[in-house]
């Protein structure tokens, strides 16, 4: 556990992972967590679903069971930096949550997503999807952004 990748370097993260393998993203919020998983050749991420946030124990259980199902290689964390850039707590609490998930003994990607969840809701906005239908997938949505943008950048340096 100890060797686990924790990084926010996408160069070093991909040197860690096998050549393709489906990556899982993660939106960590303080009351659910948003995951969605991508293709083995990194091209498009799927929102998959979120998990209610209730003790880490099980939280933890219910990922393993979506990285087993999907055979997940790597996984990447969205980072809610503030828009200038400097750490806020929630950021420390995602970094603590990718700390604890060590155990899954996958790589880590930490990365930036500063815009995932304004960006997601105001195209759920401009689709016309009701307040209660957003506030339902806009965590697995913001996952899938998240993740999108890793896996462009992945495409990039490839």
């Amino acid at each position: 556990m100890s060797g686990t990748l924790i990084t926010d370097d996408l160069a070093e993260f991909r040197a860690s992972l096998p050549d393709g393998g489906r990556l899982m993203g993660l939106d960590v919020g303080s009351k659910t967590v948003g995951l969605a998983c991508c293709d083995s050749q990194w091209t498009i991420a799927t929102a998959t679903e979120t998990i209610a946030r209730r003790k880490f124990s099980k939280d933890l259980e219910r990922l393993k069971q979506v990285i087993a199902e999907q055979q997940i290689a790597g996984l990447v964390v969205g980072l809610p930096l503030n828009l200038d850039g400097s750490q806020s707590k929630q950021t420390q609490a995602s970094r603590a949550f990718a700390q604890n998930i060590r155990v899954l003994e996958l790589p880590i990607l930490l990365w930036d997503e500063r815009w995932s969840t304004q960006a997601v809701t105001r195209d759920l906005i401009a689709v016309d999807v009701s307040r209660k239908r957003r506030s339902e997938i806009v965590d697995k949505m913001a996952a899938a952004y998240i993740l999108q943008g890793a896996i462009d950048g992945l495409a990039a340096i490839a």
